[in-house]
């Protein structure tokens, strides 16, 4: 199955949540080997996820957003093999209301068509902030 964009029961369930606190949106993202638009250009995934990248950095970081962690699947350790990611993130928004700022905006909805040609499935997890530690708690 792929996941590309959030289903509406799942954006209701975000949007019930707290708004009034920081988040961090952990980003795991495998790209399509070539992402055609509908009218009829192909490029690679990578290059319209790069376009994606380019058009909705300026409203991200206008809302507060920034990439607080980023890396490069390297092995599945734990989970499922054929679960394999192109590109792993994590995106900090000072609250979700910048979040649904930033996906409500208009040049946004322009920018989203390039991540939806250059993804083949992905997931985004919203997580709350916890105290940090030496340990596992």
């Amino acid at each position: 199955m792929q996941y590309v964009d959030p289903e509406r029961d799942q954006f209701e369930q975000f949007k019930a949540l707290p708004r009034d606190t920081p988040i961090h949106m952990l980003n795991l993202i495998k790209l399509n080997s070539s992402a055609e638009y509908e009218d009829g250009t192909v490029v690679t995934g990578a290059e319209a996820y790069e376009a994606y990248g380019r058009d909705s950095g300026p409203i991200f970081s206008r809302v507060g957003g920034k990439i607080i962690w980023r890396g490069k699947p390297e092995s599945m350790v734990i989970g499922p093999m054929n679960e394999q990611w192109d590109v792993a993130f994590v995106a900090y928004y000072p609250n979700s209301s910048a979040f649904l700022e930033m996906v409500t905006d208009p040049d946004y909805k322009q920018a989203v068509k390039h991540r939806q040609a250059a993804v083949e499935t992905s997931r985004l997890v919203r997580h709350g902030e916890l105290p940090v530690g030496d340990v596992f708690e």
